[in-house]
């Protein structure tokens, strides 16, 4: 059966460090494309750092879209963000432009590319008593265990860390009595069709980059972020602080840790997403690879523009 949406738009995914902005730029010039980013974190005006939010001199190269948008605190979601983008990409073609998703942020993604379930609201009451219980020492272990058991198919494709959509997740189960995956079983398609290109490179090199990374963002001011931050008024029950690059600095700087442990904790951590993002990406067959490490220069640029 022919699929006559527009489309289909490029989309450059991939694990955190893997080089997607260089490259974004670089493809988004050739082709004369705005960036819409799929990124959670980086639409928070309030967070540079952390975020590996590309600068004000990559922005002055191409028109990004989803970055420096919002103040931090603003409510901000994965359907939100799908809606979002479907108007902006609207106004992109209407212009005559060319939009480029570009980002990691797995439910993003999927929310924009295939489309979100009509999951109901929930109760407000049993999401308390669910956020209490992930703030304990054991909780989000424990509720994981639990969403295990009662939805199985849900927790294979939710990461364990994210404790918001844990929550959700139970919260629709609790509330309902019917597993939360089953919600996903029927989904209005999106708009626009689309052609998601995965982004890696050897596991080592990857691993490299991510020391690099987190190397970088400590000497750019990781700290002095995290910090303002808390002088402001803002913790750890900010839901974008609840990551990574916000995390461990906010434990080091309320006495929790050590320093030596934040950069520890970054590097392990930031793997460790990165092995979760790729397992993501994995569940899509239809999603292309592209190892950067194996292809390089004028090459990388022939493969995505064919």
């Amino acid at each position: 059966m022919s699929d006559d949406r527009p489309g289909p738009f490029l989309v450059l995914t991939g694990p955190t460090a893997v080089g997607k902005t260089e490259l974004s730029l670089r493809v988004a010039e050739r082709l004369g494309a705005e960036i819409v980013s799929a990124d959670s974190r980086q639409v928070y005006r309030e967070l540079d750092v952390g975020t590996a939010k590309p600068g004000e001199a990559e922005r002055a190269r191409v028109p990004h879209h989803f970055v420096d948008e919002l103040a931090l605190g603003t409510p901000w979601s994965a359907g939100r963000f799908a809606d979002a983008a479907n108007e902006r990409i609207a106004a992109i073609l209407d212009r005559g432009g060319v939009p480029l998703v570009v980002g990691g942020s797995t439910l993003y993604l999927e929310a924009l590319v295939h489309g979100l379930a009509n999951v109901p609201a929930g109760d407000p009451a049993v999401r308390a008593a669910l956020v209490r219980e992930v703030a304990t020492p054991a909780g989000a272990a424990a509720l994981f265990e639990e969403l295990q058991r009662v939805d199985p198919t849900g927790a294979a494709t939710l990461d364990p860390t994210k404790t918001q959509r844990l929550v959700r997740a139970l919260e629709v189960y609790r509330t309902t009595g019917r597993p939360w995956s089953s919600y996903f079983e029927a989904v209005t398609p999106p708009p626009y069709r689309y052609r998601v290109v995965v982004l890696t490179r050897a596991r080592a090199e990857l691993y490299r980059r991510v020391e690099a990374r987190v190397a970088w963002m400590l000497e750019a001011g990781l700290v002095e972020e995290n910090r303002r931050l808390l002088e402001a008024g803002f913790r750890l029950d900010t839901n974008p602080l609840r990551t990574i690059g916000y995390q461990e600095p906010i434990a080091y700087l309320t006495g929790a840790i050590s320093y030596e442990e934040v950069v520890r904790r970054l590097g392990q951590n930031t793997r460790r997403y990165a092995k979760r993002q790729l397992t993501w990406f994995r569940r899509r067959v239809e999603y292309e690879w592209l190892d950067l490490g194996e292809v390089s220069g004028g090459g990388v640029l022939g493969v995505l523009l064919q």
